[in-house]
Order: C-alpha cells, then structure tokens, then sequence
C-alpha cells in the first residue's frame, strides 16, 4: 500500500514563507515525477509544481519566483519552500506522486492559510 505523508502547512502573513514536505512510501513503483496541487474554496485543483526524478521543474505561473520545488530521490521525498506568499496562495496542499505506469498517488492534503 502507497502513504504519502505529508507535513508543513499552517497559518502565516502575507509576505511570510512555509516549508511543505511529503514522505511516501509503500510499493510505488517507478516514480515518474513528484509534485504538489492545491484547491481553494470553491475552485478546482490546480498544479503547483513538479519534479522529475532528474530534477526537471515546471511551476504555475502565479508561484514562479517565490516558490521552489525540490526533492531526495533516496528517500522518496519532495518539498517546497514557499516565499512571499499572498493571500489567494490560500489552499489546501495535496501532494501526488506519478509513477512510469503511469499512476498518480495522492496525499491527504495539508491546510495552508495566508491572512493577517
């Protein structure tokens, strides 16, 4: 069975930065890439970034610049560190993981909340 946990939400200013990480684990399989969605109220879930095990990246627009997305192949593990963040940064946080399948896994979501 695949877990993916996930950890480093909260509630911040504007202006403020947070640190997500996601840990998975189980039979995964060949990861392809590793990434982080979000979804605010109301909207649809949206990309945020990704990371291939090579270390490509690919971000939204609207994160470009303050956020940064990283990884530890050796522990299955992804991060991202986000800076000056706004207030419709506002979202729960899901992390995935898509394997060569291809697959995609999903975290539980962790609450991150930007308001001062």
């Amino acid at each position: 069975q695949v877990q993916l946990v996930e950890s480093g939400g909260g509630l911040v200013q504007p202006g403020g930065s947070l640190r997500l990480s996601c840990a998975a684990s189980g039979s995964i399989g060949s990861i392809h890439n590793m990434g982080w969605y979000r979804q605010a109220p109301g909207k649809q879930r949206e990309l945020v970034a990704t990371i291939t095990q090579e270390g490509k990246t690919n971000y939204a627009d609207s994160v470009k610049g303050r956020f940064t997305i990283s990884n530890n192949n050796a522990k299955n593990t992804v991060y991202l560190q986000m800076n000056s963040l706004k207030l419709e940064d506002t979202a729960v946080y899901y992390c995935a993981v898509t394997t060569w399948s291809p697959r995609t896994y999903w975290g539980q979501g962790t609450q991150v909340t930007v308001s001062s």
